[in-house]
């Protein structure tokens, strides 16, 4: 099966689609130091490419990990396949 999307480090909460994601598919990521190492997921809204599909369930007020680092607080919950940008994401560098 063809991935969707990258994860940057084992413990990030999001991955970065490559390809243009659709509601409702089930989408399979690959981690960037391991290409055999596998993630699953199903949209829970159309993910543009380059942009951000939440992995695991965030709460509101946690941190939202990427790269191995905070990248941003969740202004609400975030569940897994949901995507994740400006609308549900308070940026760590500008959100100050």
């Amino acid at each position: 099966m063809q991935h969707k999307f990258l994860v940057h480090e084992p413990g990030d909460s999001v991955g970065v689609a490559v390809a243009d994601i659709k509601a409702g598919e089930k989408v399979t990521g690959v981690f960037l130091n391991d290409h055999q190492a596998r993630v699953e997921v199903v949209a829970q809204q159309d993910i543009p490419l380059g942009h951000k599909i939440a992995l695991v369930p965030v709460a509101r007020g946690e941190r939202v990990i990427k790269y191995g680092v905070a990248i941003g607080v969740a202004e609400r919950a975030i569940a897994p396949g949901e995507h994740v940008h400006v609308h549900n994401l308070k940026s760590a560098r500008w959100g100050k």
